[in-house]
């Protein structure tokens, strides 16, 4: 049987999670190896805010079809999110189509980061208040130009904090 940790949460450890990601220390794509990480290189920053952007307004508008062609279509890609554990593309396709349709979560934008490292790999990072609630949420993602794709989300988290500490 598979162990599962808490109880309710619908993440199995029955099988081993292999995770190959991408050099940027001198991993590569086939034999295109990462050796530029300049950082933030004007163009690239713009990609991926027009990027960013497009999500955002796809998770406005409930848009799947702009929302999943942001994700890299793999088993590797994962998108954490307060009750959804997506691991793979499927799994994240599968959260979008159930989740109902109404306004999202950001009422107000605090604060956001993009780091771009190279042409091909980026984060963003965004903070903002919770529509409702004294609450912070987090987003985050990491972005990679795919070869054949261009820019897909790889990796993916939306949390939210009250303030308090666990430690």
């Amino acid at each position: 049987t598979a162990q599962r940790w808490p109880a309710n949460w619908p993440i199995t450890f029955d099988q081993p999670r292999v995770r190959y990601g991408f050099g940027a220390l001198g991993g590569s794509f086939g034999d295109t190896v990462m050796t530029d990480l300049t950082a933030n290189v004007p163009e690239v920053v713009a990609e991926i805010r027009e990027k960013f952007e497009a999500y955002e307004q796809a998770l406005i508008d409930k848009d799947v079809a702009v929302l999943d062609a942001t994700f890299w279509h793999s088993p590797h890609t994962i998108r954490l999110a307060m009750n959804e554990h997506g691991y793979g593309f499927d799994e994240i396709h599968a959260h979008r189509v159930a989740r109902p349709p109404g306004p999202g979560i950001k009422e107000e934008r605090l604060r956001l980061d993009i780091l771009t490292l190279g042409r091909d790999f980026a984060t963003v990072n965004l903070v903002f208040k919770v529509r409702g609630k004294d609450l912070i949420g987090r987003q985050s993602q990491t972005f990679v130009r795919f070869p054949e794709d261009g820019w897909k989300v790889v990796s993916a988290h939306v949390s939210t904090s009250d303030g308090s500490t666990l430690w």
